[in-house]
């Protein structure tokens, strides 16, 4: 069976901006139920901020927006923000942000038959293996996706 081309990706929902710092958003004083319903309560307990929440190391994260659909069946799609923190290390397993041929590229990082190799979550694109003396530069390890549901 011939390979499938990737399908053109959309554009970008809208640019990144610089954000306010320390914005607390409301929080509810329960947790909502993912299986049988229960009652809700009324009102807000607390504030959340998302910084606190998502980010331990903010001198090493970074927001990345995603382009493309080659981790679509690892829950990432085109135009999703990834949180990338750099000081985490890149192991087997983990998504990583790799600098491949002078730009960044999305893939899970596994080892295949004792070497690392990047590996795409949609069957679409070959894994790319890592070998000595190449250029790839394994940037930073996503730790967080946001995207709209």
């Amino acid at each position: 069976m011939p390979a499938q081309s990737p399908p053109e990706p959309q554009p970008f929902p809208r640019p990144l901006r610089q954000c306010r710092i320390g914005l607390l958003l409301p929080l509810a004083g329960e947790s909502v139920a993912a299986g049988f319903p229960s009652p809700a309560d009324d009102y807000i307990e607390t504030g959340i901020d998302l910084n606190e929440q998502l980010i331990a190391r903010p001198s090493s994260t970074f927001f990345l927006r995603v382009s493309g659909d080659s981790m679509v069946e690892a829950g990432i799609h085109h135009g999703d923000l990834l949180i990338v923190d750099r000081s985490v290390e890149p192991r087997p397993g983990r998504i990583v942000v790799a600098v491949l041929e002078g730009a960044f590229t999305l893939k899970r990082l596994v080892l295949h038959r004792g070497r690392l190799r990047l590996e795409a979550a949609h069957p679409g694109y070959p894994p790319l293996a890592l070998g000595e003396g190449d250029d790839t530069l394994l940037w930073g390890v996503a730790i967080h996706v946001i995207h709209p549901l």
